[in-house]
């Protein structure tokens, strides 16, 4: 599997901590079902961008468990190596 940073942009201005860890829990109460697993969430509530690190067989998965919450990422991008 692969790790995807996915951007969602000016979508949730003004989110809070709560929020976001709400939207969060519920991308991870489905990851087995998806075959996905969400590791971090970062959010800017300025801009309202969010921003999502997942483990996924592809980007199709990615967008896949991200249409099941309401919102496709606007960016998609593979993360291949990490330090």
């Amino acid at each position: 599997m692969t790790m995807f940073m996915d951007v969602h942009h000016g979508g949730m201005p003004g989110v809070t901590a709560d929020q976001l860890r709400q939207g969060h829990d519920a991308a991870v109460a489905m990851e087995k079902e998806m075959g996905v697993h969400i590791e971090h969430t970062w959010a800017d509530p300025e801009s309202g961008t969010v921003f999502c690190l997942t483990e996924a067989p592809s980007a199709e998965a990615v967008t896949r468990v991200h249409e099941r919450l309401g919102g496709a990422p606007d960016e998609i991008h593979p993360v291949p190596l990490s330090v």
